[in-house]
């Protein structure tokens, strides 16, 4: 069968597992129910002598399978001078190490027909490939060698320094409202270890240097550190005994310091307006500190941000760009972090329109929601609309591997890709009520408005 075709009737069942369960059986009389099923990803865990944290998902649907390798590190573990760190050492973890070349991984994954990449955020760090079933042994071999024995030299240091700081002014320096997010955070918080972007600045950046390089991957790149993530085409026995064989000689390090996450209580509003040369029209930020990941309060904030502007039947996206023809974007929602995460509605005004009107609307939406229970409808697509997003992101293996990882080190707990949807079910309207009363205050909001630079009026504070 060609490989598309395969592909899409893959996607097409698991849509359909996801969507459709047996009938429940129910008491004499009573009629059967169809029940919606969740997604459902079955794994196995261990734990190498060196202290790595192996996952193993088996899925024979297609011949491939993916692997990623989730370090506990990210720019929340920067010091200040520093910042950007952890984002520069992803690019240093494609360098080569002992028994790779520089520039090899790349050309071995695709020359087998893979692809592969790394990302980094404030909480973690993660690098995955994707390869034919018949190459097992390829990519774990190759994420072994680099945590192993990774090329630190001052040449691939400096010339990755170089690339990052390209990047920092491709996507942060010379975009429209490139700087926003970092004058946010920078406004927001307090903590250091999310007062700062992950990019980091070009002057600490051009202060870094190559025993700065060499520490960092001795305190973060071990294996008691990390989490490997194995989903696919391949069986248990076979991938264990591999990842044995690549991985557990290498030794565990010390574990890093444990982080000070704590964020001291907002006792009033914060304001900021910044100029952008690349902006066409204004953009309003209003932004308020809440809870961390994976707690109650948080699902009930995912669920709230989705009412208030996550879709074309948003109450913002109808009040603000259909009727009243004020706003060309709109979007609100938390964050997810696992120190305090951010709650933000974030709101592209034409530039005819009144900043300070369309900043009095959002807020008497907020004060709405904090006095008025949500409709049945409104909750019920909320609820749907994470199922399908649930069911949609976890079709890949790649997208499993990385959630499996991402939940093992955000929580310790890599059962939440099976239960997420059970705790977004747990939250009621009178949850959605007591998180927008919690954490939607005047005196706790962040506001940042981004002006063209050739409109250089200062928005004036607006009342609620």
């Amino acid at each position: 069968m060609p490989r598309a075709r395969a592909s899409l009737l893959c996607l097409l069942s698991f849509l359909f597992a996801c969507a459709v369960a047996p009938a429940r059986i129910g008491e004499p009389g009573e009629v059967p129910v169809s029940q919606p099923a969740k997604p459902y990803v079955p794994f196995r865990e261990f734990t190498l002598k060196n202290g790595l944290r192996v996952i193993l998902s088996e899925d024979h649907a297609a011949p491939t399978y993916s692997i990623c390798v989730t370090y506990n590190v990210g720019s929340r573990d920067e010091r200040p001078g520093r910042t950007g760190f952890a984002h520069l050492f992803e690019h240093m973890m494609f360098q080569g190490s002992a028994n790779v070349g520089k520039g090899e991984h790349f050309i071995l994954i695709l020359n087998n027909g893979g692809s592969a990449n790394g990302t980094t955020n404030a909480d973690r760090t993660n690098y995955f490939e994707t390869l034919p079933a018949n190459q097992l042994e390829l990519g774990i071999f190759l994420e072994a060698d680099r945590m192993r024995a990774l090329n630190v030299t001052e040449a691939n240091f400096t010339n990755q320094r170089h690339a990052v700081q390209e990047e920092r002014r491709l996507n942060y320096d010379n975009r429209p409202y490139g700087r926003t997010f970092e004058t946010i955070i920078e406004t927001a918080y307090d903590n250091f270890a999310y007062k700062h972007s992950t990019i980091g600045s070009m002057k600490d950046l051009n202060a870094a240097g190559i025993e700065d390089a060499s520490a960092f991957f001795k305190t973060y790149y071990a294996p008691n550190n990390a989490v490997l993530s194995l989903v696919g085409d391949f069986q248990g026995d076979t991938a264990l005994t591999l990842v044995k064989k690549y991985f557990e000689s290498i030794p565990s390090q010390t574990s890093p310091p444990a982080l000070d996450m704590t964020e001291p209580e907002q006792s009033g509003e914060r304001r900021k307006t910044m100029e952008d040369a690349f902006a066409q029209a204004p953009r309003l930020d209003l932004v308020y500190k809440t809870a961390p990941g994976n707690t109650p309060d948080w699902y009930a904030l995912l669920a709230l941000g989705h009412i208030m502007g996550g879709d074309l039947s948003s109450r913002l996206y109808q009040k603000l760009v259909k009727e009243l023809e004020m706003v060309v974007r709109v979007s609100a929602g938390p964050d997810e972090r696992r120190g305090r995460s951010l709650f933000s509605v974030s709101l592209v005004v034409r530039p005819d329109r009144n900043l300070h009107e369309v900043e009095r609307l959002v807020y008497e939406e907020i004060e709405s929601l904090k006095n008025q229970p949500v409709s049945d409808w409104e909750l019920d697509k909320v609820r749907m609309k994470l199922r399908l997003q649930q069911a949609q992101n976890l079709y890949s293996t790649r997208a499993r591997a990385n959630a499996l990882g991402h939940y093992a080190v955000y929580y310790n707990e890599p059962e939440l890709i099976n239960t997420v949807l059970d705790k977004i079910a747990q939250v009621n309207k009178a949850d959605l009520q007591r998180v927008a009363r919690t954490y939607l205050k005047a005196d706790s909001r962040t506001v940042v408005t981004t002006l063209p630079k050739s409109k250089t009026a200062t928005a004036a504070p607006a009342d609620g």
